[in-house]
């Protein structure tokens, strides 16, 4: 063996250029191995001669997976694995092996989930490992198929759809890549609506989640009273007796029911009638309203003003006190007098009785009395627009009339019973 490599090492030493070839090629060598090295310890954090875990997990079905590409495995999202094959199971399934690096144990009770990791419908593998109170899986261990689930695939959706919602959908993408293409310009204004709009449809989601909360909890509380009623099979019977009972008194009385019916077009009329007035008296509330709401608007005025009229009052009571104390002795004095008044009052009733006759017998000689007054004082001056001149004044009674008329006796009418001289003694000059 030692001879046979000193004979090689001989001939690449003697031949010309075939030590230039073996170094260029052991160089290459080593440059491969080291590049190598560096894709392994991109690819994985375990160095290819690491004791990796093998479990399988089955899954209804694994589109978009390929084990050649190395679709990884990910705990948490963080990768810890890959998937080294696949087969499917006599149930029509598949099922796929994981390789998984060391320190990461699942468990019998672990979940897994092909999700995609890229727009290209790259598919990973996410694993929840379980734990206790599970047990650890064996290696080639299964994760069940109730315990996997799979993507759904677009195609899977829209194969749902008939001809016609598949139709408008390719027209809605349509309408949106025209849409699309004017979006710096258009699309900014859009969404700032969509977010007021989003803001004022806020309160309405709250009063939504406050009625989802409100009907939850009249939920709850049938539920308790259904209970309640169903655990108390005795008042259960008692209420189907009497709603028996109601039912078989209503029976009785069909004849009253069927009057009381056949009055209500009558009630109807009149009820009409009433919300007919009550419209036009509310027609009528409105201006009456208006001015209470003006009138509030003067309120705080006027009750200003009040205040200090209250506040003016006060003083002018306070000042009044001493006063009023020392009348109290003058009102205590007049006490006595006040019942004489009483009497007086009843004494001069006969004369007050003829004061409304009089003073109409007085009313009707003002206008006399006026131009009496008017042209005696004509009669008595001195002047005029003249000048000065100096008048007499001439009173002659009519034969056998008097100056005023004539009137029961002691009413007020000229003649002797009245103290005045008879009609033809009296004149002037």
């Amino acid at each position: 063996m030692s001879t046979s490599l000193r004979r090689r090492w001989e001939r690449i030493r003697t031949v010309p250029g075939l030590g230039r070839d073996v170094t260029a090629m052991t160089a290459l060598v080593v440059v491969g191995i080291v590049a190598a090295v560096i894709i392994q310890s991109k690819l994985t954090s375990t160095l290819p001669w690491a004791d990796r875990s093998v479990v399988k997990a089955e899954f209804a079905s694994v589109p978009g997976v390929n084990p050649s590409s190395s679709n990884m495995v990910t705990i948490a999202g963080v990768k810890v694995g890959k998937i080294s094959g696949w087969k499917v199971t006599d149930r029509g399934t598949a099922l796929l092996t994981l390789e998984l690096e060391p320190g990461h144990p699942v468990y019998d009770n672990a979940r897994a989930v092909v999700r995609p990791k890229n727009a290209l419908n790259e598919m990973s593998v996410e694993i929840n490992p379980g734990g206790a109170p599970g047990h650890r899986l064996p290696a080639n261990g299964i994760i069940p198929l109730s315990q996997t689930a799979r993507p759904v695939q677009a195609d899977e959706v829209l194969g749902h759809l008939d001809d016609r919602t598949q139709l408008a959908l390719t027209d809605m993408l349509v309408e949106s890549d025209v849409a699309l293409a004017r979006s710096a310009e258009q699309l900014p204004g859009g969404l700032a609506a969509t977010d007021s709009t989003l803001t004022e449809l806020q309160p309405v989601v709250e009063a939504l989640q406050t009625r989802r909360e409100k009907i939850s909890q009249l939920v709850t509380a049938l539920s308790q009273i259904s209970t309640a009623v169903g655990g108390n099979d005795q008042r259960v019977a008692q209420l189907a007796t009497a709603t028996q009972q109601t039912l078989e008194t209503l029976a009785s009385n069909d004849g009253a029911l069927r009057d009381s019916l056949a009055q209500l077009p009558g009630l109807t009329d009149q009820l009409r009638d009433t919300l007919t007035s009550t419209q036009e008296l509310t027609k009528q509330l409105n201006p009456t309203l208006d001015n209470l709401d003006r009138a509030s608007g003067d309120l705080p005025q006027t009750l200003e003003r009040l205040e200090s009229t209250v506040d003016t009052l006060g003083a002018t009571v306070d000042a009044a006190k001493p006063v009023i104390s020392k009348a109290r002795p003058v009102v205590a004095d007049l006490r006595p007098m006040v019942n004489d008044i009483d009497d007086s009052l009843v004494n001069l009733r006969p004369v007050t009785r003829n004061l409304d006759r009089d003073t109409q017998t007085v009313m009707s000689y003002l206008t006399d009395l006026q131009a009496f007054v008017y042209n005696t004082s004509s009669v008595f001056g001195a002047g005029d627009a003249q000048g000065s001149i100096i008048r007499g004044h001439l009173i002659v009674p009519l034969p056998g009339a008097g100056v005023l008329p004539k009137q029961p006796p002691n009413g007020y009418f000229p003649g002797a019973e009245n103290g005045l001289p008879p009609t033809s003694q009296r004149g002037s000059r």
